[in-house]
């Protein structure tokens, strides 16, 4: 199999609870709409000339998915747990993603902010368009949060 670079991009995130620690990731994982998906876990840097996608993508059951993603688990009851995906773009759509995970959606979201822009900075690029994604999810037995931005081809 021979791989291309993808065209697009969706980024997504989700929160539940489960039984176990693997099932609450499970659940998560279906709460963002990617429960049905082989992810393949990629680090965080964006092809040049890809398309943000507002909706999930057509893919297969079973497919093999390329996805940046991050997740955060506890079984405390009345924790909270926070999961969020920073995406940076240059205006030919080339980029970089940051994940973090912590205690509370502002918390991630402004830390993973803060990642994006330190990327850009350090590789001499302008930073374009700066997005955010994040879940958050009080633990009522065992709960996960997680965000992700599947890679994907149109």
């Amino acid at each position: 199999m021979r791989w291309t670079t993808p065209d697009c991009i969706w980024p997504t995130a989700g929160h539940a609870e489960g039984v176990t620690e693997l099932n609450a990731f499970d659940n998560a994982l279906l709460a963002a709409g990617i429960g049905n998906l082989n992810l393949i876990k990629l680090s965080s840097i964006v092809p040049a000339n890809v398309t943000l996608l507002q909706e999930r993508p057509a893919i297969e059951a079973g497919a093999l998915v390329p996805t940046v993603y991050t997740v955060k688990y506890s079984d405390t009851p009345g924790d909270v747990v926070a999961a969020a995906v920073g995406v940076g773009l240059r205006k030919d759509g080339h980029g970089m993603i940051f994940e973090n995970t912590g205690g509370s959606r502002a918390a991630v979201e402004d830390t993973v902010s803060r990642m994006v822009r330190e990327g850009f900075a350090q590789r001499g690029l302008e930073l374009d368009e700066l997005l955010v994604f994040s879940s958050e999810h009080k633990v009522e037995r065992i709960g996960c949060a997680i965000a992700a931005v599947v890679l994907w081809w149109r």
